[in-house]
């Protein structure tokens, strides 16, 4: 292996490394504008100059493989005066939107104009004025006077969607991007344009001018649109959330996710028919009740059936720890054997890029606990029967909605009663004698198990009554710190839900049963101590990428 000195230290890299990579694999930070890691190298930007010794010129280090001996100055005159003179060069025509453009606060043209520029230009025209508000694509909206032509977004298209769509057009000062003729940038996966562009050139139609991003709080989550798992992290201001953006993880979905994922998936938690608090049908409608008396109607209903005439549904949406509780709570507390889940597959809607057709998070973590899927084989068949030859009267849904199986809503009318945890008003609540509002994946921890296998947390972002964000280890932003209650920008909407497994656990203990579970990795714990693809596992060895189950 090569040993490189880059300002003064000696490291041990690899053979085949860029001069960019091995210092940032060792912790040093060479500036650069159209390097990506993901992307190929086009070498047009000309930030990452750097000094080497016996070369004559100064090298980028993007594209500058180490050898040998390499001894490299990342901050020497000569590189230092370059970067100046790059940063100049691109600040000749750049606006001064920095006040009312989205990327502020996360933009490296502002970054690196505060750590590397010189503060002053030697350019006395008129700024060239480009196009402004270009909408390039449904979800994409473009500013040519702030692009700096680092290509990115091309090589994006080329290369990760494979669907060219982008291309530069026109020379010199001229330059900028369009899309090609008689297109538009609508590939599924366009708005990972928006992430990597290094200024604002590129902003997103749905979040523009809603916030400003030392406003908002950014936890680390997962993408609960498909079996993918796409690492993502959760931005909200005023307990809203305002918009989802992808987490490196090399081994999920390295560093993109589709647009359906990032603009679907929260939609439901901001929603105005959340369901706000525990819910019992009386004459016919349903009304708001306290989650004491919720609870004991359930358990005293539940008490008048036999096991055999109560069947549960698990949910592929919940939580590795709800659907444990909750398949724990029917075969030990209830006593019954009829537990399923429903799946939620869409035949061919997948590709070989990120997407899958299993439109559920949690489908391998609700398989590995025994739970399986109410479709297979004659498994519908023989509970369709058994509602009609009312053998099942009550059904206990999770998180769920019996409608996504035509066969079983039809039969609804046989049923004595069901029960529902739900995030949202559906065609099951609307119907059901019980509801009781569960927390949403923002607003929990917990785990989901990824069609790989890949056991992953989700963080609460959002707030509830029950978990208050400056007590409970939540991201904080600039508002939640020196925000107070008389403000009127830090008045947030708080609704009592609560975690499944929290629900269970309190419904319990009217079934003579204390289970001693304080917090969701309480829970976990156990899992992991009782069922052997989870054995070993623990919410630090987690931590935000996650690990495989055991093989079986």
């Amino acid at each position: 292996m090569p040993k490189i000195t880059i300002d003064g230290k000696v490291f041990e890299v690899d053979e085949g490394l860029t001069v960019i990579e091995a210092a940032r694999q060792n912790g040093i930070e060479i500036p650069h504008f159209c390097w990506h890691p993901a992307l190929s190298i086009s070498g047009n930007c000309r930030m990452c100059l750097v000094e080497i010794e016996r070369m004559p010129k100064l090298m980028i280090a993007c594209q500058t493989k180490v050898s040998d001996n390499m001894i490299v100055h990342t901050n020497s005159e000569r590189s230092v005066k370059a970067r100046e003179a790059v940063m100049e060069f691109l600040l000749i025509n750049h606006p001064l939107d920095c006040p009312i453009c989205d990327e502020a606060g996360q933009c490296k043209l502002q970054d690196y104009t505060f750590k590397y520029s010189v503060g002053t230009s030697r350019f006395d025209e008129d700024k060239n004025e480009k196009r402004k508000r270009d909408q390039l694509g449904p979800f994409v909206i473009f500013d040519a006077e702030r692009c700096i032509s680092c290509s990115r977004c091309i090589r994006f298209c080329d290369e990760v969607a494979k669907e060219p769509q982008l291309t530069f057009v026109n020379r010199g000062d001229r330059v900028t991007i369009q899309t090609f003729p008689g297109q538009k940038l609508d590939n599924p996966y366009s708005m990972n344009t928006i992430d990597i562009c290094p200024v604002g050139a590129l902003t997103s139609a749905d979040f523009r001018f809603k916030a400003r991003v030392w406003e908002m709080s950014f936890t680390d989550s997962i993408c609960i649109g498909c079996s993918r798992g796409c690492n993502i992290k959760v931005g909200v201001r005023n307990n809203e959330i305002l918009r989802l953006e992808p987490r490196e993880n090399l081994e999920v979905n390295q560093y993109w996710m589709c647009d359906r994922g990032r603009l679907e998936t929260y939609a439901h938690v901001n929603s105005s028919n959340r369901i706000k608090s525990p819910l019992l049908k009386r004459n016919g409608r349903l009304i708001e009740a306290g989650w004491d008396e919720a609870v004991a109607q359930l358990a005293s209903d539940l008490k008048n059936y036999q096991p055999e005439e109560i069947h549960g549904l698990g949910s592929v949406f919940s939580s590795v720890e709800d659907n444990y509780l909750f398949h724990k709570f029917l075969t030990k507390i209830i006593k019954t054997s009829g537990i399923d889940y429903i799946p939620h597959i869409v035949p061919d809607d997948e590709d070989a890029i990120l997407i899958k057709s299993d439109k559920a998070p949690n489908t391998r973590g609700v398989q590995e606990l025994g739970i399986t899927p109410i479709n297979i084989g004659q498994n519908l068949n023989a509970v369709i029967s058994a509602i009609k030859e009312r053998k099942i009267k009550v059904l206990y849904v999770m998180n769920d909605d019996i409608f996504a199986v035509p066969e079983l809503a039809e039969v609804a009318g046989y049923l004595d009663m069901i029960i529902a945890h739900s995030t949202n008003v559906n065609r099951t609540t609307e119907i059901a004698k019980i509801v009781l509002p569960c927390s949403a994946f923002a607003e929990i921890n917990g785990t989901f198990v990824n069609y790989d296998g890949r056991v992953q947390r989700v963080f609460p972002a959002v707030a509830t009554l029950e978990r208050e964000r400056t007590m409970d280890f939540y991201n904080l932003s600039r508002l939640d710190k020196f925000g107070t209650q008389f403000d009127r920008w830090n008045r947030t909407n708080k609704r009592d839900t609560r975690p499944s497994w929290k629900i269970l656990t309190k419904i319990v203990t009217l079934f003579g049963v204390k289970w001693d579970y304080k917090i969701a990795e309480d829970v976990f714990n156990e899992i992991a101590g009782t069922i052997p693809v989870f054995d070993g596992l623990s919410y630090e060895m987690l931590s935000n990428k996650g690990a495989l189950l055991k093989s079986k």
